[in-house]
């Protein structure tokens, strides 16, 4: 079977991206796992020697590749490549990987697509609304879609993303909770779990609301999404007190699959408590599957040799294990090897 092709967008490069995309590409179980295809800046990646033995294409140039890949997005002057120095250029720059990646997924030319870690603000204030990579592939393909933190010992999936808290009540509603949870069935089932996956979904209030004395989200929108979601064949659970299931981090991921989180901090701090290096964020609902480690730019490192590769590292394998097709008898393909330095 030929190696998957995974696209990766460089992030921003005054950030860490750069070099923990050359660190984790040149590790021989990424190396064994699938074939890159870099989308990044010319001068940027010509300071690592792992990349200079990457074939060159331009974006208009790129087709089916059989080697690792260079593609030269933009060709960025010094003083807009500076690790631990944003620019705004930089900024403009690290929009126009994702979007040559994205363009990629469209012709089919690449099989997944990992995202190095770009900043919000540097892309907002060169002057491109910019509020995730989730929001931005939502949009251009047309889809609905989840953010889900996997790890090695919990799956957390997102209800809402990059949205504030006072916004939640409105957003949560029985039709959308419910597609949720089918969506994450579904997306899970195939080739991650390998069959109907048992969900957790967790409460918006403390203690689920205690029946509606401490908010009614849990009796009006929650609960009812999930009874929904059952009579359609999705074995969800809850609502769940979130400080109460994460108590006993071990029994989660023995008795559920994943878990359904309302919003954003109730997710992620879990997440990154319990493995902060190897959780990859994934987003479910794409056509093409798309990772991304769970870190930003890291400015204060960027350059120093600091960073490490591992969470990048983690994010790539999980992108080549969900590009492969399911196994045949719907088995999930093994867990990923862990990589080594």
């Amino acid at each position: 079977m030929s190696l998957p092709l995974v696209g990766i967008s460089l992030g921003d490069v005054s950030g860490i991206g750069p070099e923990v995309t050359a660190a984790a590409l040149a590790l021989p179980a990424v190396r064994r796992a699938l074939i890159p295809v870099v989308f990044g800046d010319g001068p940027t990646l010509e300071r690592f020697p792992f990349f200079r033995r990457h074939a060159r294409v331009e974006p208009s140039a790129l087709g089916r590749v059989e080697s690792p890949t260079v593609v030269v997005v933009t060709q960025l002057a010094a003083r807009d490549r500076v690790p631990g120095k944003p620019s705004r250029e930089g900024g403009r720059a690290q929009y126009a990987y994702v979007t040559a990646a994205i363009d990629a997924m469209r012709a089919g030319h690449v099989d997944a697509l990992c995202t190095a870690p770009v900043s919000k603000e540097g892309i907002s204030r060169a002057g491109i609304p910019f509020m995730g990579h989730t929001e931005v592939l939502a949009e251009a393909f047309g889809v609905d879609v989840m953010m889900m933190m996997d790890g090695p010992r919990v799956r957390i999936a997102l209800a809402t993303n990059h949205v504030p808290i006072s916004a939640l009540s409105k957003l949560l509603t029985v039709e959308g909770l419910t597609a949720q949870l089918k969506l994450l069935s579904r997306s899970l089932a195939p080739v991650v779990v390998g069959r109907r996956p048992r969900i957790a979904v967790l409460g918006l209030n403390p203690h689920a609301g205690e029946g509606g004395l401490l908010g009614r989200e849990e009796v009006e929108v929650i609960g009812p999404a999930i009874r929904k979601a059952r009579a359609a064949k999705v074995d969800a659970h809850g609502p769940i007190p979130a400080d109460g299931l994460f108590a006993r981090p071990d029994e989660v991921g023995a008795r559920y699959d994943a878990v359904l989180a309302m919003y954003h901090d109730q997710g992620l701090i879990p997440a990154k408590a319990l493995d902060f290096e190897r959780t990859v964020n994934v987003t479910l609902g794409l056509p093409v599957p798309r990772t991304s480690p769970d870190h930003g730019t890291a400015y204060a490192i960027a350059g120093k040799g600091q960073a490490s590769c591992v969470p990048m590292a983690e994010a790539l394998l999980k992108a080549a294990q969900l590009a492969r097709p399911p196994a045949r008898g719907g088995r999930p393909g093994p867990r990923r090897p862990s990589p080594r330095r």
